[in-house]
């Protein structure tokens, strides 16, 4: 039984994020059937392990541990409402123990000589730059059949994602292995997903949600008399997106190139291989041998491997403008980026490249 909303409630809106997907797989055969069964699988499984961070905090016989870790959560929950203006419901005022690392996988492809990412429409969220799964076997089947195609592949587990609204999200158990402030972060995210979202552009959607986690969590920790995460964690992760975000600019230049595939491919391995040692050359002269990010660096790389940076980053700079144009009013703010939401979409990249410069 789903404790947080009665069963006519849940069943309208159960119908309301099914029917639109039910009439689109009527029209694209098995494959869709198969895919948006398991979509429809996952959502339910998660709804039914909703119950109230309340309850369980109450709850002498669970862990102490999660109890604690939940106690802290409702307090950045209701600063993200009260404070930052994020949506007011039910959302991360429910618990979900889901058993496993991961809530769903999300499969990125790009062409070999591209940074496009290859594009996945839905009903609901419109066209997002990732496929997601929630079975770790059936994502990786996903990306075996995209290499298959010759196309870069990469799958990235995901702790936490939002329905926008549709429902009430749950603080899932996959969020609770970060510390208490990892958590906030998360939920600040989520919500701000909740707040506003454009369908079919992805970077605006994530540069959004990631401003806002990240401001948000800067006035977070000044209400509780913190200083500034100006640690050295915090420098690193700058300093390796920035790397990143180097090689996706350095990679789309060449891919503008009208080079033969052999020629092209070898350049692209040189480019990967120059991020690698780059990487090493900052770890060991800034960071102390820090190895943090060695496992990622020493995988393999490809063009997939790059996307989620360049989605979750590309316009941070320009919303970070925008709410100083604003003098810093949470409500001011929304209403900018909801205007810039409503244009065109290269009326909107070139608003944010104007921000972005200023």
């Amino acid at each position: 039984m789903i404790r947080p909303c009665s069963s006519h409630g849940l069943l309208d809106r159960v119908l309301r994020v099914l029917f639109p997907g039910m009439v689109f797989l009527l029209l694209n055969g098995c494959a869709s059937v198969s895919y948006y069964g398991q979509l429809a699988s996952g959502q339910l499984q998660l709804l039914r392990a909703r119950e109230p961070v309340a309850e369980v905090i109450a709850d002498p016989q669970r862990d102490g541990q999660l109890r604690a870790h939940l106690a802290q959560s409702q307090k950045a929950r209701t600063f993200a409402s009260a404070h930052l203006h994020l949506p007011d419901n039910q959302s991360y005022r429910l618990y979900a123990d889901i058993g496993r690392p991961y809530v769903v996988w999300n499969v990125f492809a790009t062409a070999e000589f591209s940074l496009t990412p290859h594009n996945h429409c839905f009903p609901i969220a419109g066209c997002v730059a990732y496929r997601g799964y929630y079975s770790q076997s059936a994502a990786r089947g996903e990306a075996a059949i995209q290499r298959l195609q010759g196309m870069d592949v990469a799958i990235g587990g995901v702790e936490a994602y939002s329905t926008l609204g549709w429902f009430d999200d749950p603080i899932i158990s996959s969020m609770m292995h970060w510390g208490d402030e990892r958590l906030t972060t998360l939920i600040f995210h989520e919500l701000a997903h909740q707040q506003f979202y454009v369908q079919d552009d992805t970077e605006f959607n994530e540069s959004f949600a990631t401003f806002v986690e990240q401001e948000g969590t800067r006035q977070w920790r000044a209400s509780r008399g913190l200083t500034p995460d100006i640690g050295a964690q915090m420098r690193q992760r700058d300093q390796f997106i920035q790397l990143i975000l180097d090689t996706r600019t350095r990679l789309e230049q060449l891919y503008a190139q009208p080079l033969a595939a052999e020629q092209m491919r070898q350049r692209k391995a040189a480019e990967f291989e120059r991020l690698r040692s780059d990487y090493r050359a900052l770890r060991d002269s800034q960071w102390a041998g820090d190895k943090r990010y060695d496992a990622w660096i020493n995988q393999p790389l490809n063009n997939a491997r790059l996307l989620p940076f360049g989605l979750y980053d590309q316009w941070v700079p320009a919303f970070a403008a925008l709410f100083r144009q604003v003098d810093g009013d949470w409500l001011r703010f929304y209403a900018e980026v909801e205007k810039l939401g409503g244009l065109p979409v290269e009326e909107r990249k070139a608003a944010l490249r104007v921000l972005a410069g200023s």
